[in-house]
């Protein structure tokens, strides 16, 4: 049994890989729609996370918009529009074997944050304690 363990390693998934792969990914696609895509939709959107599967096949890319739900809807159209020109550019940009497929995913984390700094503002302003 030790014999064929050590005649046989097996061979494991590099645990980092799914991390530097979203990193390259984040770091390549801002680059790539701040100055190559030119929909006009995409103008406001700030790439916030990028989470690749474990396999690498792939990608969600969180996107924060500023603007109101029509704008935030325009601008995932927008991004979904350009999707296969991302895709084509990742591929240029990164030697992989396997382009991950693209999918974009509304991140409202800041607008959370910015609603509770609102509510606790308020608190404060109606504590009479304060």
């Amino acid at each position: 049994d030790r014999r064929f363990r050590d005649e046989h390693p097996v061979r494991r998934a590099p645990r980092h890989r799914p991390e530097r792969l979203a990193a390259l990914i984040q770091e390549t696609l801002a680059q790539a729609l701040a100055t190559q895509v030119k929909d006009p939709r995409v103008g406001f959107v700030t790439l916030t996370g990028v989470t690749v599967s474990p396999d690498g096949s792939h990608a969600a890319i969180r996107v924060s918009v500023m603007g109101t739900e029509d704008e935030k809807a325009s601008a995932l159209a927008g991004l979904e529009s350009a999707r296969g020109f991302l895709r084509t550019h990742l591929a240029g940009a990164l030697s992989l074997r396997s382009v991950p497929e693209l999918h974009f995913q509304l991140d409202r984390g800041l607008e959370h944050a910015q609603r509770i700094n609102q509510l606790l503002a308020e608190l404060k302003r109606s504590d009479p304690s304060s």
